[in-house]
């Protein structure tokens, strides 16, 4: 709140100062964005923007007056402070429009400004506004005839990622590609259909004009920042509309001023064969980048590398696993061979570590935002890079071999770096510096003809006291005057005729002479041109680097696939991970698996291993067991070492056979949706109709309390119907977990080939009960509810009434494994010569979206109820 109380007015109102007036063009041309103006020391907003600037970065909204017609609303932060005030900004999904002085500054004139770069979420290159771990990337999407071209670009890597995916913006598949790509920022054309909330809702959204989206000028702009004269040799044929898209990211990214050259641009089509794709659900439930609880996720497990890229690359690989088994047989024999080497690689760590963030450095140099440091660290990288090649000249897996003979710095460069850098430059050129003497004869010469000024200007002062015999006289230099000789006033009148008053103080006189003027303009002079002749060269060394961006990027690139293998080596063997079989079988098989996050979480020795086989034979297990008993963990185990052995990882455990996956489903837990209003049920079942139509009979299926979310009867129905869809449906048959309460559900394997039971072990002893962790074949005939209500600390009376509750409803409406003889068949409390049974056998249940078939149940159920 502004904290006059006076009118507040908007901009348009405000007075027609000259900044107001040039700030009012600026806020035109770019409406929505926040105009930061550099106005001095500060970056200060006007009006609506600082309204809704403030509250964002916690600084005070202050105004100004102007008469009656009220008080205009302003907020600014110091200059020197900018990146972390523009981060806020950005992390909050503003663009923001720096409106910078270009020109001199001269007292009494207005200095030129002008806006030097407009930031959005999705057109960062900025390491001060970047997380080094992540990739943020600028999407546009564009649908036509029931498909969506998408187009992904990373400013801060100069990677332009093309592909098609089938159906609209409310498409699944279309989130899901978002959400793997790292889209910070959505561009959507005019005349699209608004995109749903469920796309990506946190991610800023910009609608552009259908103009920038027009095919012809997205395949010139494309030729254009490629230096090419066909898409072909891009294997875009089939993917016109990605085209589209990647025509309005890059006119978007041009018009955010980001430098597109043919060296940085790098064009690729996406081969979605290669790669699993995983759903939000399973990432979240796998904690595969955030972990739930208070404990680690699985990318900062297994993060062991040394360079940003290659954790960025780790990242990716975590949520995009490999499908085909002869690449993951070269990951794992990269890993493999580095597993048994230490020294090899503690060698190639500190190799790597040098190379530094080499793919953002480049990407700077090209946007021309690159500091003296930054140059220096890609001199670093270049001196690392033969050093890479070097350690790794023995290596016998493919993978390490020709990504070590990628790692290549031009000479040209790496020479002129050394020449011309200081070993440590400054971190801003401002103040010079930044080159090495004798590097360049005119620099030298600049330097050489002020420094002899000042040596003069030095010795002056010594000499002046013995001419004019005033012993405390000095010489000075200040901003305003320029270097004076200073007298005091006890002395005035020993001071020479030739000397020309300039400065009166309290207690003295300040004096110029000609010749002090003339080396002042020597020393000024030359420091000034010193200054351009060091901007110059570190500009010249700056466009070297960017017009080897090419080669550079590759070398990146191939410094962070070392990374990631290194890593994994580190992992497997600090964790004691052993490596998989992967193959094109069906077969899950795993002696002594162990859950990587849990076993971290519990220490050393203390986990509880269990085997898992999945096999033509036994497709399903039906795991029963109470609660805390170790269900869901060893669903996500199996989930989990399936998924490391896809990425090109160990796996913990003793021995371990997968057959590829070409999916892995997670419906574990159990969680409102209120701004889609859904309750935890719907949630639930959503998801469970999601997986019954996407899986296939290659893909991993884990369920975890299938209908609890409901009553008890109706769950178990759906469980029961669920799991006979997996096993009979013939397009699935897939590789399912299923984990329930429901311990009736156990007679299923009696009469589904397919399934089998298993059971988390406890230990009875009388009404005490120990969770063993072990998970054994059988079912369980309990839950075990109230005992494990008694170790949650439940009042004494509450347990001794909830037992005589369950005695009572026992007897009184019974289940089946309660006790007593088991039906083959489960009782859904529906008699068989009811109406609704007919119905039932008449109900075309594959036709049935799942809104219409929880719908029908409800129907069914009310009409089955006495």
């Amino acid at each position: 709140m502004v904290s006059d109380p006076g009118l507040v007015i908007d901009l348009d109102d405000a007075g027609s100062t000259p900044i107001l007036q040039q700030y009012r063009a600026v806020k035109a041309q770019h409406p929505d964005a926040l105009v930061l103006a550099r106005l001095g020391d500060f970056y200060e907003m006007f009006g609506a923007d600082a309204q809704e600037a403030a509250p964002i970065l916690g600084v005070a909204l202050t105004g100004r007056g102007f008469g009656a017609a009220g008080r205009l609303p302003m907020c600014g932060v110091p200059h020197h402070a900018a990146p972390g005030y523009i981060r806020r900004l950005l992390e909050a999904g503003r663009r923001v429009a720096l409106w910078d002085q270009v020109g001199e500054v001269v007292p009494g004139r207005l200095v030129d400004r002008a806006v030097t770069r407009v930031l959005s979420p999705g057109t960062i290159s900025e390491a001060d506004y970047l997380d080094e771990t992540r990739v943020a990337r600028c999407a546009a999407l564009y649908c036509s005839g029931g498909r969506t071209g998408v187009a992904a670009f990373d400013p801060a890597s100069g990677e332009l990622l093309l592909t098609e995916v089938a159906g609209g913006l409310d498409s699944v598949p279309l989130r899901e590609e978002c959400e793997r790509l790292d889209v910070a920022e959505l561009l959507i054309a005019q005349d699209a259909d608004a995109a749903p909330p469920t796309l990506l809702p946190t991610i800023p959204r910009t609608v552009l004009p259908p103009a920038f989206f027009d095919s012809s000028r997205a395949r010139e702009r494309i030729l254009a920042v490629t230096a090419t004269q066909t898409l072909d040799a891009f294997g875009l044929q089939e993917v016109d509309r990605a085209v589209c898209a990647a025509g309005a990211v890059l006119a978007y990214c041009e018009r955010a001023r980001l430098t597109l050259t043919a060296g940085f641009v790098h064009v690729r089509r996406r081969n979605d064969s290669a790669g699993m794709r995983l759903d939000a659900q399973t990432r979240r439930n796998l904690e595969l980048v955030t972990a739930l609880g208070g404990g680690v996720s699985l990318a900062a497990l297994l993060d062991r590398t040394r360079t940003p890229m290659g954790a960025r690359l780790l990242r990716a690989r975590l949520l995009e696993p490999l499908t085909e088994p002869l690449l993951i047989l070269a990951r794992h024999d990269a890993v493999a061979e580095l597993a048994v080497a230490p020294r090899l690689r503690d060698t190639l760590g500190e190799a790597l570590a040098a190379v530094r963030d080499l793919e953002r450095l480049v990407a700077r140099c090209v946007q021309g935002s690159a500091g003296p440091r930054d140059l220096a660290a890609v001199r670093q990288a270049c001196a690392a890079l033969p050093a890479i090649q070097d350690i790794l000249s023995r290596a016998q897996a493919g993978e390490l071999t020709t990504a070590a003979a990628r790692c290549v710095a031009p000479d040209d460069l790496a020479a002129r770096l050394r020449e011309l850098l200081v070993d440590d430059p400054p971190g801003s050129a401002r103040d010079g510096g930044c080159i090495r003497a004798e590097a360049d004869p005119q620099l030298d010469e600049l330097v050489g003809a002020g420094a002899g000024a000042r040596t003069w200007i030095a010795g002056l002062e010594d000499g002046e006291r013995q001419r004019t015999g005033i012993p405390s006289l000095k010489v000075g230099y200040n901003r305003v005057f320029g270097y004076y000789i200073e007298v005091p006033n006890a002395h005035r009148r020993a001071v020479p005729d030739e000397y020309v008053r300039k400065q009166t103080l309290v207690g003295a006189e300040r004096y110029i002479t000609t010749a002090l003027k003339e080396r002042e303009t020597v020393v000024l002079g030359a420091r000034e041109r010193a200054l351009a002749r060091e901007l110059e060269l570190l500009q010249t060394l700056t466009a070297g680097v960017a017009d080897h961006a090419a080669v550079l990027l590759d070398a990146s690139a191939a410094v962070a696939i070392l990374d990631v293998h290194r890593s994994l080596a580190c992992v497997a063997v600090e964790e004691n991970w052993v490596r998989p079989l992967v193959d094109t079988s069906g077969v899950i098989d795993i002696d002594a698996g162990r859950h990587p996050l849990v076993e971290r979480a519990l220490g050393p020795g203390r986990f509880v291993a269990n085997d898992c086989r999945l096999d033509a034979a036994e497709r399903i297990v039906v795991l029963t067991g109470p609660n805390m008993a170790g269900k869901s963990t060893f669903l996500r185990q199996v989930a989990l070492l399936a998924l490391l052995a896809q990425v090109g990882s160990f796996v913990p455990a003793e021995r371990a056979r997968i057959g590829i996956c070409d999916r892995i489903f997670t419906r574990i837990g159990a969680q409102d949706d209120l701004s889609a209003g859904l309750s935890t049920f719907m949630v639930e079942m959503a998801e469970t109709a999601a997986i019954l139509r996407q899986a296939t009979s290659r893909s991993l299926v884990i369920l975890d309390e299938i209908g609890r979310g409901t009553s008890t009867y109706d769950g178990m129905s759906i469980a029961q119907a669920v799991v006979e869809h997996l096993h009979d449906a013939p397009p699935l048959n897939c590789r399912t977990l299923f984990a329930t309460h429901f311990h009736e559900l156990t007679v299923l394997a009696e009469r589904l080939p397919r399934v089998t039971n298993a059971r988390v072990d406890v230990s009875e002893d009388g009404d005490a009960i120990t969770f063993l962790h072990r998970i054994v074949p059988g079912g369980a005939d309990r839950s075990y509810g109230i005992h494990v209500a008694r170790l949650a600390g439940v009042p004494a009376g509450v347990l001794v009434r909830a037992r005589q509750l369950l005695a009572e409803l026992e007897r009184e409406r019974p289940v089946a494994g309660s006790g007593g003889d088991v039906p083959a068949q489960l009782s859904l409390g529906i008699a068989p010569e009811h109406p609704v049974v007919a119905e039932l056998a008449q109900l075309d249940i594959e036709g049935l979206t799942p809104i219409a078939a929880l719908n029908k149940l409800a129907e069914l159920r009310e009409r089955a109820t006495p």
